[in-house]
């Protein structure tokens, strides 16, 4: 696992943002941090996970994708935050009812390099304008290197199993998601976490223009309670 920081300033609030497979932090430097220190997770082809943030007052968790599941596994690690939110995945990254359908995802790791060759991030991302915004500023990784974290992930996921223990405060699903299907993020969340639907597909971070929009919704939704 990866780290790389988006801003890192003498900031006493904290974002650990853990994004979802193949990706890096170059198509998320546009969003503004405000007052934040941002930190991101990436590349899990481990997730060794050894940092000590004790020093801030505040720490958010926001989670995309394959982010959801691998910051729900290392939970016991990381510190004490004020929110927790999960985009466009669940603790259950390959699951019939909660997540990539088993027989999806094989297909998608058995042509993982001719997919990230060709039009899995067509599918990553909701519409032709913000494709186009996306190959202004595209993961930079090697195929090969993101082919190895899937089949890491791909382990993962069949050796852990659980029981989840509700983590999340919140969570986001796009309502034209090619990656998870929405109705079983759905499935999933309707039992663990309120849920808001948004217009847009895997990648919702185009509709956005900094870390505290995100976190705004979370917290929105934790002041009504």
């Amino acid at each position: 696992m990866q780290y790389h920081w988006l801003n890192k300033q003498n900031n006493d609030k904290l974002i650990m943002f853990f994004a979802g497979w193949s990706y890096d932090y170059v198509p998320f430097k546009f969003l503004d941090y405000g007052d934040y220190n941002v930190v991101m997770f990436y590349d899990y082809e481990n997730i060794n996970y050894d940092m000590d943030f004790s020093s801030y007052k505040e720490v958010n968790l926001i989670t995309w994708s394959m982010g959801v599941f691998t910051a729900y596994l290392l939970k016991d690690k990381l510190p004490q935050f004020k929110t927790k939110l999960a985009i466009n995945g669940t603790p259950f990254p390959v699951d019939d009812n909660y997540g990539i359908p088993q027989k999806i995802f094989d297909l998608t790791l058995a042509h993982a390099e001719m997919g990230l060759r060709g039009k899995f991030y067509k599918n990553v991302i909701a519409n032709e304008k913000n494709f186009a915004r996306y190959m202004q500023s595209p993961v930079e990784r090697s195929i090969e290197n993101r082919v190895i974290e899937l089949q890491k992930l791909s382990n993962l996921a069949k050796n852990t199993e659980y029981n989840y223990e509700k983590f999340y405060d919140y969570a986001l699903i796009g309502n034209n998601d090619k990656i998870v299907p929405t109705n079983n993020q759905i499935n999933f969340w309707e039992k663990n976490a309120p849920y808001k639907i948004l217009e847009t597909g895997h990648f919702p971070f185009y509709d956005y223009n900094g870390w505290e929009e995100l976190l705004a919704e979370v917290k929105t939704k934790m002041a009504v309670k």
